[in-house]
């Protein structure tokens, strides 16, 4: 009970970091200012999740993916690992703006009681090419959701661009067009490539009547994707329309997100 009681702290100490960073992004937003702090609170936000998951970790012996709390700290945990290294490679600060809420959703979701198992049964034998399907497939959706992130960020700007709407204070401290674009195809490539592994082990591991139909579910992404992907290689597609394409998708994803 003392070790549960330690995870809900945590886990709201994670929560509140995250919504420090959408409150506090949003205002500087406001004042037309570039915030640095952001990422700062992100960081904290990222270490506080990853002390969460090695308790939950701990209590299961296994990757704590055995609930819903569970698997929506781990998806909020791989959105802002990606917001941090995306964030620092194109400079994208105000990325953490539009990731933080999301972030603090989820963590304040898996808040909501029944959420997290208090007592998870603990594994002694863990099946290694499960547990990979599961880590890899979540962790895909931190990649394919901050896809979708910064294809809000570019659909925003390209529709301030068109309606000439230039003194906006979140437009002129949006980046530019190209490198949104940019960001969005590598992250769609990256998120599509480790959902590949996920898919692969999920194929090996041992087969189960739940675990075929989240094999199903994982493959129906999968090829979503790949024809996505295929489409923008093969024919490439107008940035607007691949980055409207990567919210979609991913929004459908979240319909179905419980069944993984």
């Amino acid at each position: 009970m003392e070790s549960f009681a330690m995870d809900k702290w945590m886990l709201l100490i994670a929560t509140l970091l995250a919504a420090a960073a959408a409150v506090q992004g949003a205002n500087y937003v406001r004042r037309g200012i570039r915030s640095r702090w952001t990422m700062a609170w992100m960081l904290l936000c990222f270490i506080a999740q990853m002390f969460l998951l090695g308790m939950r970790g701990e209590m299961r012996g296994a990757c704590p993916l055995g609930d819903l709390g569970e698997i929506l700290i781990f998806s909020a945990w791989s959105l802002t690992m990606f917001y941090l290294l995306e964030g620092s490679v194109y400079r994208l600060s105000l990325l953490g703006v539009f990731t933080a809420p999301l972030v603090s959703v989820m963590l304040g979701a898996a808040l909501i009681p029944g959420m997290l198992d208090t007592n998870p049964v603990h594994i002694d034998h863990a099946d290694a090419w499960g547990e990979a399907h599961a880590a890899f497939s979540v962790l895909a959706y931190g990649a394919l959701g901050l896809a979708a992130v910064t294809g809000v960020m570019f659909l925003l700007l390209n529709r301030r661009l068109k309606n000439g709407a230039l003194n906006n204070a979140l437009f002129k401290n949006l980046p530019p067009v190209r490198d949104l674009s940019r960001v969005v195809n590598r992250l769609l490539v990256l998120g599509f490539a480790i959902l590949t592994l996920g898919l692969i082990c999920g194929l090996v591991m041992e087969k189960s009547g739940d675990v075929t139909k989240h094999l199903a579910v994982a493959l129906c992404q999968w090829v979503a994707y790949a024809m996505l992907l295929t489409i923008e290689w093969r024919r490439g597609m107008p940035p607007r329309k691949l980055a409207l394409a990567a919210v979609i998708l991913f929004v459908l994803s979240l319909l179905i997100f419980p069944l993984l």
